[in-house]
């Protein structure tokens, strides 16, 4: 087995990539997504990605493959770079802590700040923030995967970076919104121009007003003895 001391790593100015270490998370294949869930369930585990140097990558490979080979077995198969390079020039790779090895909960990863002062229990580290991150190294091999993986002890943020909504959709070429007007597409003006009248709009015509057609007289004799009364009264 490896020695003790060589399974204690820092890895200093790392960029945290998805992070979910504070609490449990498991990936839920109904929502397609990690959800929040007890330590305790099936697949529950803290978890993160970071980034690094090309350089940085290849002294902690380096460091990886040594305690790989210390800890080798005759049918353990040979150690290789898990690290995947980024669109950016960098390497990344994740770092885990299952929420409990045989039944029992395992230490929350410890989150501090770059003054050591230890943060509150549910802060929520964010994508992009510089990092140094205590790993513990453990060399394994198993029928699906072997390798060393990185578990995570704890995070001390040097650079807190703003937390990204993220939106469900793609850039897309189309209607864009104006900043100084929400209302207004790109490339339209609200503005008036101050010497500019505006067209006076014709007043509508008026209607004459109808004139009442005459009543039509009638022969009917009681029409007339309604309209002007007995005469015997």
């Amino acid at each position: 087995m490896a020695k003790t001391e060589n399974l204690d790593l820092i890895i200093n100015n790392a960029v945290a990539l998805y992070p979910r270490i504070d609490r449990t998370y498991r990936f839920d294949n109904t929502e397609n997504r990690s959800v929040p869930c007890d330590p305790l369930d099936d697949g529950a585990e803290y978890s993160m990605r970071f980034k690094v140097s090309k350089t940085q990558a290849k002294e902690i490979c380096d460091r990886m493959k040594a305690v790989y080979a210390e800890a080798k077995k005759e049918n353990w198969p040979e150690f290789k770079n898990p690290f995947k390079k980024e669109e950016d020039g960098t390497w990344s790779y994740k770092t885990t802590l299952k929420g409990a090895y045989d039944g029992q909960k395992t230490r929350k990863p410890s989150q501090c700040d770059a003054k050591t002062k230890p943060l509150p229990d549910d802060f929520q580290l964010t994508t992009d923030s510089v990092i140094n991150i205590a790993v513990q190294l453990v060399p394994y091999s198993t029928a699906l995967a072997n390798g060393v993986s990185l578990r995570l002890r704890g995070v001390q943020v040097i650079e807190l970076a703003e937390r990204k909504e993220r939106s469900p959709f793609q850039v897309m070429d189309g209607f864009e919104v104006n900043e100084s007007n929400p209302f207004m597409p790109v490339g339209a003006s609200a503005e008036v121009d101050e010497f500019d009248e505006p067209e006076e709009e014709p007043a509508p015509k008026k209607r004459a007003a109808k004139k009442p057609e005459p009543k039509p007289e009638s022969n009917d004799l009681a029409d007339v003895l309604e309209a002007w009364g007995d005469e015997d009264e």
